[in-house]
């Protein structure tokens, strides 16, 4: 990994105590909705996203929802766990990701709707597999962060950007990365989660998701299923025609059923 970047992924912050007590509880087979409510309410700020997100028609609730212990219960553990690493990844980045053309609104809206569409997707088909899904849906972009950073101190912006308009397809976006760092997303995204101590499956789900056939057999499914949310939904485009198309060769690749990712894609794109 590049050096410079290696080093700033070991000067990142622990994760603060809101989150790893999350982290404990969802990992604990006996903790309850009250014991998860009862940390996340002394945290304002994850209470407020928690409850805007579940009155965002993205994720589909039908009557609103005031209260975090109901949002816990529709949501299920493992979302709110998301909840709290994307928190803990705002407190811990300054994001600018002017190298990849968007802005930080809008690295935070295409980690919601990675997130959005996963939920909708996986609740219906294999819902305990969100418990690694749905928090490694909401990071599946972090790594970039960290790569943004390291191209505006190195003066490679504008460099990047013209490589970005060269690619065709959003799997091309690695192959950049590594050219202009020796590092893709994914790989320091991992590192990132190694930093702070989250478990092997998350790691490797992330790791993996350019490449799932490549991942070991506890991984593999959890790679297929990010690297179909992330080609639907990337910087380049969201549920467009074509990332749909991109997305149906991979579902047909994987074994997917159709109807199912369709409906969960409906469901984000009428919100959008």
């Amino acid at each position: 990994m590049n050096e410079s970047i290696y080093k700033k992924i070991k000067t990142l912050p622990p994760l603060d105590d809101t989150v790893i007590r999350i982290q404990r509880l969802c990992a604990d087979e006996n903790s309850s909705v009250s014991d998860l409510t009862s940390v996340v309410e002394k945290d304002p700020m994850l209470t407020a996203n928690i409850l805007h997100s579940a009155n965002s028609p993205l994720y589909g609730f039908s009557k609103e929802v005031t209260s975090v212990a109901r949002a816990i219960s529709l949501f299920g553990m493992a979302t709110i766990r998301g909840f709290a690493l994307s928190s803990a990844m705002k407190k811990s980045f300054d994001i600018n990701l002017d190298p990849y053309g968007i802005t930080s609104h809008d690295f935070l809206n295409i980690s919601i709707m990675q997130n959005a569409l996963m939920y909708n997707w996986y609740s219906k088909i294999k819902p305990r597999d969100l418990e690694i899904l749905s928090p490694a849906s909401f990071m599946l972009e972090i790594g970039k962060i960290v790569l943004a950073n390291e191209i505006v101190e190195n003066s490679m912006t504008n460099s990047f950007k013209d490589k970005l308009k060269q690619v065709t397809h959003p799997s091309d976006l690695a192959s950049i990365e590594i050219d202009a760092m020796d590092v893709s997303n994914e790989e320091v995204a991992a590192k990132i989660f190694e930093q702070w101590n989250l478990e092997n499956e998350l790691v490797g789900a992330i790791l993996y998701s350019n490449n799932p056939d490549d991942a070991p057999k506890h991984i593999k499914e959890y790679s297929r299923a990010l690297r179909v949310v992330k080609t639907a939904i990337n910087i380049f485009s969201q549920l467009d025609e074509t990332s749909i198309q991109n997305t149906l060769l991979l579902l047909d690749e994987y074994g997917f059923d159709h109807d199912t990712f369709l409906m969960a894609v409906a469901k984000v794109k009428d919100n959008l």
